[in-house]
């Protein structure tokens, strides 16, 4: 009876000790555009980085910059990743609180169009395709155009949403140019478009991917958010050591061909355009960023405001320091 007894006591907090490693698991929703730039979360996921610091993440795929804003400002997800500029959108558009907490990378941006536009000018007096039209990459379009000599008012701007939704409008001859990202970039290259240029070539340094939260939630929550920045780092790192796996998990996780895939891994390993290292901020690329809001959309009086009033790294050197 005693060995029975102790056999039960046993399973009974066998079963405790699990129930209680479920209940430590914090769930967290994480709202992102479906890109290389995210392969950082995508591995940190499928290889168990974020589980083993107790947090269940699910990954969710933004139809548009809209939905990932305004959903984060009410807490249908708690971290987003997206081209920076949207943070500012919501900070002094929206008036929501804010903060940025590490980067990703420049955005892997090229100007695609339609076969019959063989330059710059060709554009004039036809429609653009954009996300949201005064946010992120649409600034970033209207500065490229903008420095080959098309002003605002050349051309018509069409919103649309993400890259792949840009790219099939373009199919579509909804418009006759967009900015995409990578895979988008590519796919729009074998189905007989062309680049007309990178956005970093003709603008410069820019800040693109990168996540951020709203600022209370990140207070309330550091140590989660702390573990979340630890387990993305660790994805990437991962992830740039570790070619087939990763080549394979983006064809999977972006609906790819594997050769799609891995030339797209191939640009995300380009020293100057594709990751940042342990995807670092770059704030000269955000001053940059906020440069364009300033001269784009006559944001600030057209006097742009420090980088610091979006930014709190103070995860990010926590979670580096816990590596």
């Amino acid at each position: 009876m005693r060995k029975r007894l102790t056999a039960l006591s046993a399973v009974a907090l066998l079963s405790i000790c699990i129930g209680s490693t479920a209940q430590a698991q914090t769930s967290l929703k994480v709202m992102v555009f479906p890109s290389l730039s995210n392969l950082a979360t995508y591995t940190a996921v499928n290889k168990g980085f974020f589980a083993k610091r107790g947090l269940a993440v699910e990954v969710l795929h933004t139809p548009n910059s809209e939905v990932l804003r305004e959903g984060l400002a009410k807490g249908n997800h708690q971290i987003v990743h997206a081209a920076v500029d949207n943070a500012v959108a919501m900070a002094d558009v929206a008036n929501h609180d804010i903060a940025v907490i590490l980067g990703g990378d420049s955005g892997h941006n090229e100007l695609f169009v339609r076969p019959e536009i063989k330059s710059y000018d060709d554009i004039r007096g036809k429609t653009v395709l954009v996300d949201a039209p005064d946010t992120a990459y649409a600034l970033l379009l209207y500065k490229m155009l903008d420095v080959k000599g098309l002003k605002k008012g050349d051309y018509q701007v069409k919103p649309i949403g993400a890259p792949l939704q840009r790219l099939k409008a373009m199919e579509d001859k909804t418009g006759v140019a967009a900015l995409l990202s990578l895979p988008a970039s590519i796919t729009a290259q074998r189905q007989g478009l062309h680049s007309l240029g990178s956005a970093v070539d003709v603008v410069g340094a820019y800040q693109a991917g990168s996540a951020w939260v709203m600022r209370a939630w990140g207070r309330e929550n550091a140590d989660t958010l702390v573990k979340y920045v630890q387990a993305h780092v660790e994805g990437l790192r991962f992830a740039l050591a570790n070619k087939s796996e990763s080549v394979a998990l983006l064809s999977e996780r972006l609906k790819l061909p594997p050769d799609v895939a891995a030339r797209a891994y191939e640009f995300g390993l380009d020293p100057a355009n594709g990751f940042a290292k342990d995807a670092k901020f770059n704030v000269d690329g955000f001053r940059n960023v906020l440069k364009l809001r300033a001269e784009m959309l006559g944001t600030w009086g057209g006097k742009p405001p420090a980088p610091e009033k979006y930014l709190d790294f103070s995860y990010y050197e926590r979670a580096l320091a816990g590596l």
